[in-house]
């Protein structure tokens, strides 16, 4: 294989396991930062527990987040030199206020927050935790702001080869950040939403610790409930934005080779990208013209007259990204997502209309075996966006093929990915192994020592 395809596969897997970590961190801190509130507002004991105890699932997925994270950046300068030549001067601001503001807030505080316990007064060490939760939430703008530039470029002259920043204001507010923060975000909500709801509900499965799993089961069918469904609505607007701003990308998705108006929405398809058609269709009418414009009727443009357009923009070559990742992604990210939606429903109806559902064994293990779908759910709409671009890197701008290092070879590329896949490997297991030891465990038990004082035993990260 090519220098070209070995780095993009590295970078492709680096950060799918960095990603693995990121929607539940931005969820969790905030249920965890709830659950703290919950406690020092009502004085409950129970609360208490359950933000230690979720507290300690959220330590150990922090801490393998910036594990994976760490070497994201060192593939810039790597694997991607000619890439960060070109847009460094935009590139690297947005990651240094994140690495300096936002990470320097998130750890700092995390670190007062677990050796904080019963030594600050309880309103200061639950601010500690909304300080961290707002900061992990503040990383990811800082991060999408930089990741927006190279979906839509803005705020930059080309000056020497490069492309260099003149307006800063114009960076931060790029208008693709208002569609793919809050989508990012409430994705990683609804993540943790379901995260806690799974586990409380197989310790409901289990009989133990009713009362505590029962208050964290109310507290996220609410935050799930809210979260998938707003992130259905911004996701609607945000495709919406992208047919204006990114056509390909969305004909892609829909594997819409001919121009139609009114357009049919392909439910399955048999695609053929090299013939540039679909053998087989099952397509409702109008459906996507509604989903681009709102409208039964609308115009939507096809790969075919897209790609001509691009050729007579930006010169010979192939502007259409794969087209059958790209559709059946979209297609199980929506099938996922209806399932949450639904899955959400029915506990809220449960929890309030029909007593709470310890007697709904079915239901409950199915939301045990619902926790991995919005990882699927993030990995495809991930996917969806950065390949969704291709042959790009920076839209428009600078394709993928001319940003690779020169200097590096391919077995140099080869032998760090297998390192860092073996290395990321094992420390997926250790997570696993750790948060699966910890869930099963349970929360702390309370008990008292021979002097009479409390103290924690169980599942314990604090001493």
């Amino acid at each position: 294989m090519s220098e070209l395809v070995l780095a993009r596969l590295q970078f492709g897997i680096t950060t799918a396991y960095h990603f693995l970590f990121v929607p539940l961190t931005l969820g969790l801190s905030v249920l965890v930062a709830i659950m703290e509130t919950q406690y020092v507002r009502t004085g409950d004991e129970t609360y208490k527990k359950m933000t230690q105890f979720w507290g300690k699932l959220f330590l150990i997925n922090f801490a393998m987040g910036v594990v994976t994270g760490l070497v994201q950046e060192f593939q810039f300068g790597m694997n991607w030199s000619e890439y960060s030549r070109f847009m460094g001067d935009i590139f690297g601001a947005p990651l240094a206020i994140e690495a300096l503001l936002a990470f320097f807030i998130e750890s700092t505080f995390l670190g007062v927050w677990v050796f904080g316990w019963d030594r600050l007064p309880k309103k200061v060490h639950a601010l500690t935790i909304w300080l961290v939760a707002i900061a992990s939430n503040l990383s990811a703008l800082w991060i999408l702001i930089a990741n927006s530039f190279m979906q839509e470029p803005v705020g930059y002259v080309l000056r020497h080869g490069r492309a260099e920043m003149s307006s800063f204001w114009a960076v931060v507010t790029n208008p693709h950040v208002f569609y793919q923060f809050p989508h990012t975000v409430l994705s990683g909500f609804t993540t943790a939403g379901f995260f806690v709801l799974g586990i409380s509900a197989y310790h409901l499965l289990r009989h133990k610790y009713q009362d505590l799993f029962r208050r964290s089961f109310r507290l996220a069918v609410i935050f799930a409930l809210i979260s998938i469904l707003a992130t259905a609505a911004i996701g609607h607007l945000q495709g919406q934005y992208l047919v204006r701003t990114q056509p390909m990308s969305m004909a892609a998705a829909e594997a819409q080779w001919q121009t139609e108006n009114p357009a049919a929405f392909s439910v399955i398809a048999a695609i053929d990208q090299k013939a540039e058609n679909n053998t087989m269709d099952v397509k409702v009418p109008g459906l996507l013209s509604f989903l681009s414009h709102n409208s039964f009727r609308g115009k939507v443009t096809g790969i075919k007259e897209l790609q001509a357009a691009d050729v007579q923009k930006y010169g010979p070559g192939n502007y259409i990204p794969p087209v059958a990742p790209m559709f059946w992604s979209f297609r199980i990210m929506v099938l996922i997502g209806g399932w949450l939606v639904l899955a959400a429903l029915l506990a809220a109806w449960f929890s309030w209309k029909k007593g709470f559902p310890e007697g709904k064994t079915r239901f409950l293990k199915a939301l045990v075996w619902t926790v991995p779908l919005p990882y699927i759910a993030n990995f495809t709409g991930w996917y969806m966006a950065e390949t969704g671009r291709q042959p790009w890197i920076v839209y428009g701008l600078q394709k993928t093929a001319s940003a690779v290092s020169p200097s590096v070879s391919a077995g140099e590329v080869l032998t760090t990915l297998i390192l860092f896949t073996l290395v990321y490997g094992v420390l997926a297991v250790a997570d696993g192994f750790l948060l699966l030891k910890y869930i099963r465990r349970g929360p702390e038990e309370t008990v008292t020592d021979p002097n009479g004082k409390g103290m924690e035993r169980g599942a314990s990260l604090w001493t």
